[in-house]
């Protein structure tokens, strides 16, 4: 079920009485757990939140995150254990055994299939039809999937081992189990027998081999999944050693169905060749089967923390904090992405920044706050950190030259560098062509006049009585020209000229804000917006708004505001976005407003709005 990423719709904390509700939900489903146990799994006040999700194929899953790990799920109405907490009690279902080779397979998204089960001397648990089970290795009594039964125990035996076990919901490696903090499962051993006791009952029907020889097939076949047949070499030890398995591929023309994984009339064959040696905890052989997984996750998550310990080693200084984590993201993360990648965090195994935050914050590197309801911000670093002081930046980690930052000494804020552009439109375009421009290119007033100016000398359209004319050609006529001007217009001066195609072109506008890449935008930019609103009790607000524009940050120009005009400062989110965020001060502070951005932050007046809305000062008594 989750072998693909879902989307989170909520994700909210677990009231009181929903938290008893679904102690009894549990107790009721899991009637073996004691009191004990289930105080266990859900306390009283430690934190419970409810996630609601949607899988990648629509379903509705509704999951209960303790302490940030996923400890059940419900669907449709239907409570299931996560790994989780099945590591705590591996007791808790009836469980089946496998070999290790199979776990990919099945956080991949396969079913168990009864051919790759390994039967223990003490016989199979006793099961029926639609139960849920868990699966654990060979080795561990640790359960590393959960699933629903597909035939009760007597039809498996009677069937001969064929066919589909277990249908599998959720997995060790899967996305679920990444939704949490990611641990590995713990070595149980396994209590009734030693693992080389395990023998296949298929042994007997599929293979026949010398005196000193026992092979034994397993076959594996799910949803779409090659067929594997496991051959196991016993020659010298009764315990097989799973971790030291050499895959060896014969393949012929083989085709499973995934529906049944019944293999059709051409056959594959595909042999795991076992080298019996000591069982180690950690295999290389196991890292390898898990590697095609979580590669691309782990490349960003280590991408992820070099720009986040880039950032705040160099980027970042104390007069910065408390600082937006959006802010953070976007001013000071990016920018450190090394030339040649891109940092996108949807594909780390964090999927969102508040969770890798949460993750720093546990390593106590930084200390995360929250301001409302999905607005965060770095309250705190911990500059001494032994991750922070061996961090080095890699050689080919940006072009610029990095510059290590004072922590001790305040910098001021430098305002961005603002320009004005036209971009090339499609009314234009056959005027532009002669100069190589396409369509949406940027070109300066300069640019404009020079272009315009070569056009009508190269085509020799100089009025000859009058240098101050220029005479209409059928490309000028289709240019800048209204439909009803085409007959009533020859010529027209330069300035004329001039002014019609800047009234034609699209207006555009560069941004650049120190220590970032220039912003190009569509239209002009937009303005500080301070407003005046009254509230409730005729009280007065000041509403600032497009800060982030100008790479200010509402968070410390709020804490300045706040010192300056003695009033209380809230930060809302602008609505209809997702990170614009609007101040709202106390009272009328227009004057105090004014002052701190074009004095302290050297914010021109002509990008401010809302400046006369400054309270009048009343005349004097005399």
């Amino acid at each position: 079920m989750f072998a693909k990423p879902f989307r989170v719709k909520s994700n909210t904390a677990i009231k009181g009485s929903d938290r008893r509700k679904l102690r009894t939900d549990i107790q009721s489903a899991f009637p073996s757990l004691s009191n004990d146990q289930l105080s266990h799994l859900i306390p009283n006040k430690e934190e419970l939140n409810v996630v609601k999700m949607y899988l990648h194929k629509g379903e509705s899953v509704t999951a209960y995150v303790l302490n940030k790990n996923p400890i059940f799920f419900e669907v449709n109405k239907r409570l299931y254990p996560t790994v989780y907490t099945l590591w705590s009690h591996p007791d808790l279902l009836a469980t089946f055994t496998t070999w290790r080779p199979v776990l990919p397979k099945l956080a991949g998204g396969a079913d168990l299939m009864l051919p790759g089960v390994v039967v223990p001397p003490s016989g199979l648990p006793e099961v029926l039809q639609g139960d849920l089970c868990a699966v654990n290795l060979v080795g561990s009594r640790a359960p590393v999937a959960i699933g629903l039964v597909t035939m009760p125990t007597t039809e498996m035996l009677a069937a001969g081992m064929k066919g589909k076990g277990v249908t599998t919901l959720h997995t060790y490696l899967d996305q679920l189990w990444a939704f949490g903090e990611k641990t590995n499962p713990p070595v149980i051993p396994h209590n009734r027998c030693d693992p080389g006791e395990f023998r296949d009952q298929m042994e007997e029907e599929e293979e026949e081999g010398e005196e000193e020889e026992k092979e034994e097939e397993v076959i594996i076949a799910a949803d779409g999944i090659e067929n594997v047949t496991a051959v196991l070499d016993s020659s010298e030890s009764d315990t097989p050693d799973m971790d030291s398995l050499c895959l060896n591929v014969e393949t012929e023309s083989e085709h499973v169905s995934s529906a049944t994984g019944h293999v059709n009339d051409s056959k594959a064959h595909t042999s795991y060749i076992v080298d019996q040696q000591e069982m180690t905890e950690d295999s290389e052989n196991q890292q390898d089967t898990a590697e095609n997984i979580r590669t691309v996750q782990e490349q960003m998550d280590e991408l992820l923390l070099q720009c986040f310990l880039h950032a705040l080693k160099f980027k970042v200084k104390k007069a910065d904090l408390p600082l937006l984590t959006s802010t953070f993201l976007k001013v000071h993360i990016y920018p450190c992405c090394p030339e040649g990648r891109q940092l996108d965090i949807k594909k780390s195994s964090y999927k969102k920044l508040s969770k890798f935050l949460q993750s720093m914050q546990q390593r106590q590197i930084v200390q995360v706050k929250e301001l409302s309801k999905g607005v965060e911000s770095i309250a705190a670093v911990n500059w001494k950190h032994a991750d922070l002081q061996s961090f080095k930046i890699p050689e080919a980690a940006t072009g610029e030259e990095v510059v290590k930052i004072d922590r001790d000494s305040e910098s001021l804020y430098q305002p961005p560098e603002i320009k004005s552009f036209y971009s090339v439109s499609s009314k234009l375009l056959p005027l532009f062509e002669h100069a190589g421009l396409k369509k949406d290119d940027i070109l300066s007033i300069v640019d404009i006049r020079s272009i315009v100016t070569n056009y009508v000398k190269s085509n020799e359209l100089i009025d000859d009585y009058n240098k101050n004319y220029v005479t209409i050609n059928p490309t000028l006529c289709d240019c800048i020209l209204e439909k009803s001007e085409h007959h009533a217009i020859t010529k027209l001066t330069w300035d004329d000229l001039f002014t019609r195609c800047l009234q034609r072109v699209q207006r555009c506008h560069q941004v650049t804000i120190p220590g970032q890449k220039p912003i190009i935008r569509k239209g002009n930019i937009k303005h500080i917006s301070i407003d005046v609103a009254q509230r409730a009790s005729n009280k007065k607000v000041t509403i600032i708004k497009n800060l982030e524009v100008y790479g200010l940050d509402p968070q410390l120009l709020g804490n300045a505001l706040q010192q300056r005009a003695q009033a209380s400062v809230t930060m809302n989110l602008v609505p209809g976005t997702k990170d614009k965020m609007a101040l709202q001060v106390q009272g009328n502070q227009v004057n105090h407003i004014a002052k701190l951005l074009t004095e302290e932050y050297r914010i021109p007046p002509k990008y401010i709005n809302g400046l006369h809305k400054a309270p009048k000062s009343g005349k004097k008594k005399r």
